[in-house]
């Protein structure tokens, strides 16, 4: 089985998700951040906070770039879509799919966003956020779910359902 990649805007349900994914069809679970925690020995926002924007984002692109891993499902950090090489990189071992929420459903969601570890400038607005990653999630999407109105378990469903559809056309 190819690699699922999530991707998509902080809070869309990409780590729920995914958890419910990998245990349905029975793969590995990576989450990226996590990744980062451990390697860094940190949360988030006390990596961007201590060492800068800057340093968060290489650290992402790096852990991102190295991943081998077979058979898994694999949820990204949001920022993930800002490096094209690495997510040249994961296309190559798997199907990318973006986790669509409107941005009302974020902004409702982030409740958390000083302290979550969302890779954004200071001063920059959600909005702003939302305006700059839509196009490259869905650039580099290979299929689209959206998890406004639905549950963790019907996201998963739709993943499974378009992912399978995307491999028998193969």
């Amino acid at each position: 089985m190819k690699n699922i990649i999530l991707t998509g805007m902080p809070a869309c349900g990409k780590s729920v998700a995914g958890v419910i994914l990998a245990k349905v069809l029975r793969m590995k679970f990576i989450d990226t951040d996590l990744l980062i925690q451990e390697k860094e020995g940190a949360g988030l926002q006390d990596i961007i906070d201590k060492r800068g924007i800057e340093y968060f984002m290489r650290t992402e692109e790096e852990i991102l770039s190295s991943l081998k891993e077979k058979n898994a499902v694999i949820a990204t950090g949001g920022s993930a879509v800002y490096y094209p090489q690495a997510m040249a990189q994961l296309k190559k071992t798997g199907i990318v799919v973006y986790i669509e929420a409107p941005l009302e459903e974020i902004k409702k969601r982030l409740r958390n966003i000083k302290t979550r570890g969302v890779a954004m400038e200071k001063g920059q607005t959600i909005e702003e956020l939302y305006r700059i990653r839509k196009p490259l999630y869905e650039k580099f999407a290979d299929i689209t779910v959206t998890s406004d109105k639905n549950s963790p378990e019907i996201t998963v469903e739709n993943i499974k359902k378009k992912t399978e559809a995307l491999l028998k056309s193969d």
